[in-house]
């Protein structure tokens, strides 16, 4: 099984830039499925980025242009680069990743001030 540890949230301004980090506990170089959730209190859970199993990104509409998804496979970490970030952007973010089953981190803090 997976082990994921989050890194990476903070408090920072509107327009600033964040990265999160999402370091697995084994090899991930196998693992094509993976990618990062969001919520707010009281929202429902957004997929904000992921690799698809065919190697492909995709980003919500909300934070296209702005965040970027990327892996390092030989530090075996999934990452999520933030920037021009807006109040909105504000949660609760989590990595996930798909081997044998769904594989989650356990949340990252992000807030956004205007």
């Amino acid at each position: 099984q997976v082990q994921l540890v989050e890194s990476g949230g903070g408090l920072v301004q509107a327009g600033g830039s964040l990265r999160l980090s999402c370091a697995a506990s084994g090899s991930i170089g196998s693992i094509n499925a993976m990618g990062w959730y969001r919520q707010a209190p009281g929202a429902q859970r957004e997929l904000v980025a992921r690799f698809t199993s065919s190697g492909s990104t995709n980003y919500a509409d909300s934070v296209k242009d702005r965040f970027t998804i990327s892996r390092d496979n030989a530090k075996n970490t999934m990452y999520l680069q933030m920037n021009r970030l807006k109040p909105e952007d504000t949660a609760a973010y989590y990595c996930y990743m798909m081997a044998l089953r769904m594989n989650w981190g356990q949340g990252t803090q992000v807030t956004v001030s205007s």
